[in-house]
């Protein structure tokens, strides 16, 4: 049976620091909105803790039910001090708080599969089109750089549409990359304007695919890097969106896979 929650609960106050990476830190969790995204994490084995929700979505959201039945704690909360919890424009009248969960290193970049390395990127929309992609194109995880946006920033969750949930995730800096890319045998493949074409160097054997910061490029990570590699452009643009650039990145090195 749902509990009812007044405005000012101390539970509630816990939920609204999760929209602060302060508070995402060190609580070990995060929140996430909507039924899409709620069915996705449990669909990916995360334990959803506790499930905030508005009488209005609790009565019309029978996965708000299944959810309950499953043992998540559902509370409801008035409308006006569930926008106080949401970080939407217009909230969806359901909230949900899981355990972030984080892999080893060495459990993403010794697979068989594309590695794709977010190299302290500070956008959460292009991180989130990147873990789409990752996720589409067969990657089995994807590393955020230490320096970067958060795995598990609520906009990064949002853009993943889901995929966040799918992917294994972890979080590491250029030198404890480069350590266990060298275990597991893989070359570290920069995007870079000024590399050489992407296609002859994934033809070279397994890689991880870096993909640097939106102004700054590489940064920190260069110097870890075995080669750079471009992506061939023949119009007038200078460069493309992190997101863009990722992508087709990983669709090359899927495609290259599957003609080896």
């Amino acid at each position: 049976m749902a509990t009812r929650l007044g405005a000012h609960s101390p539970r509630l106050s816990r939920v609204r620091a999760l929209r602060t990476s302060k508070g995402r830190a060190e609580q070990g969790r995060f929140a996430f909105e909507g039924a899409t995204l709620l069915r996705e994490a449990r669909a990916g084995a995360f334990v959803v803790e506790e499930l905030f929700v508005t009488p209005e979505a609790y009565e019309a959201t029978p996965l708000v039910a299944e959810t309950e039945a499953a043992g998540t704690p559902v509370y409801l909360v008035p409308p006006g001090a569930f926008r106080q919890l949401s970080s939407l424009t217009t909230p969806a009248g359901i909230l949900a708080v899981a355990a972030s969960r984080h892999s080893e290193l060495r459990a993403i970049v010794g697979g068989p599969s594309p590695v794709l390395v977010l190299a302290d990127l500070g956008d959460p929309a292009n991180a989130g089109t990147l873990l789409r992609s990752a996720d589409a194109f067969g990657c089995t995880g994807v590393v955020f750089g230490s320096h970067g946006i958060e795995p598990y920033h609520p906009k990064v969750v949002r853009g993943s549409m889901g995929a966040v949930f799918r992917l294994e995730v972890a979080v590491a800096g250029p030198d404890e990359l480069r350590a266990a890319a060298t275990a597991a045998g893989l070359r570290l493949l920069g995007l870079d304007t000024r590399g050489s074409e992407l296609a002859h160097e994934l033809g070279q054997g397994p890689g991880a695919l870096i993909i640097g910061h939106e102004r700054h490029g590489l940064g920190r990570w260069k110097e870890c890097c075995d080669a750079l590699v471009a992506i061939p452009m023949r119009g007038r643009a200078e460069s493309l969106s992190a997101g863009v650039a990722g992508s087709i990145a990983l669709f090359e090195a899927t495609r290259t896979r599957s003609r080896q």
